[in-house]
């Protein structure tokens, strides 16, 4: 009895493993389960920075997903709803004259700001960007050529970053770890490889068309823009090249302090 109970038991086991092995050969002829699983690609797809104003000095609408999408990877853009609090920042693609002024204004009032250069700024004005240091302020990076960089390569990228740090280093032993993209224009994709090179994006909650040296609107019409619309956490973008921002400059900054607000420093921000 004990023979034959082990010999069905063994032909019970056979069959069994080839049952086993019948299902996978036909899973592999089906192709059930047999496909790789494959990462979604991070999208780079081309999303200009935009801001919506809102009235009262509330902080303004800056697009729902595309702060998501900044915050999600380490970008600030506005910070905390309930601090007076705004942060100073300047684009330098090339200098037109004012920034020896807009630094005079900045130390007078003892203000620290963030000036985000090109290698175009940093090879013509060596002496302004020593100057930006040495008095406190950040110097961020704003690339060598000022491409949009969802139209770059992973290796343009990283070239168009990193040759303008490393020419930083070497001339001022300083190193930069924030960068605004140029022309406010950024993708997932490009978010996720300017943090492998230790970046933080900085994007902007105010700002206004003051980018045309040539077409200036006046030194009324620039601080009402500035002045109207500061809230709690801006991030204040100001292009250097702008006669109208130069020549305001002090007003806004002592307004503003009337109004309440405090200016402090990137380093110090605050969601």
């Amino acid at each position: 009895m004990t023979s034959f109970g082990t010999k069905n038991k063994t032909k019970m086991l056979v069959m069994l493993v080839l049952l086993v092995g019948v299902f996978c050969i036909a899973s592999l002829w089906s192709g059930e389960e047999t496909k790789p699983v494959v990462a979604s690609e991070v999208s780079n797809k081309t999303i200009a920075w935009g801001v919506k104003r809102e009235k009262d000095h509330k902080q303004p609408d800056l697009g729902t997903q595309n702060r998501k999408i900044l915050e999600a990877n380490d970008g600030i853009c506005m910070g905390n709803a309930e601090e007076k609090v705004v942060y100073l920042t300047f684009d330098e693609g090339y200098e037109a004259g004012y920034t020896d002024k807009i630094l005079e204004v900045l130390k007078a009032n003892n203000v620290k700001a963030t000036f985000f250069v090109t290698a175009h700024y940093v090879n013509s004005r060596p002496e302004l960007v020593k100057q930006m240091i040495e008095e406190g302020h950040i110097v961020g990076n704003h690339t060598v050529n000022h491409k949009s960089m969802p139209t770059l390569s992973e290796e343009q990228i990283k070239t168009e970053v990193m040759n303008l740090h490393t020419a930083v280093y070497e001339k001022f032993g300083y190193e930069m770890k924030y960068i605004r993209p140029p022309k406010g224009e950024f993708s997932e994709k490009t978010l996720q490889e300017t943090g492998k090179l230790g970046y933080t994006t900085v994007l902007w909650s105010l700002a206004y068309d003051d980018w045309d040296e040539n077409h200036q609107k006046g030194e009324e019409y620039a601080k009402t823009k500035i002045i109207e619309n500061i809230h709690p956490g801006a991030i204040i973008l100001l292009h250097g090249n702008s006669k109208d921002n130069a020549n305001v400059l002090d007003f806004c900054i002592k307004e503003i302090r009337n109004m309440g607000y405090e200016f402090k420093s990137l380093d110090e921000f605050k969601k």
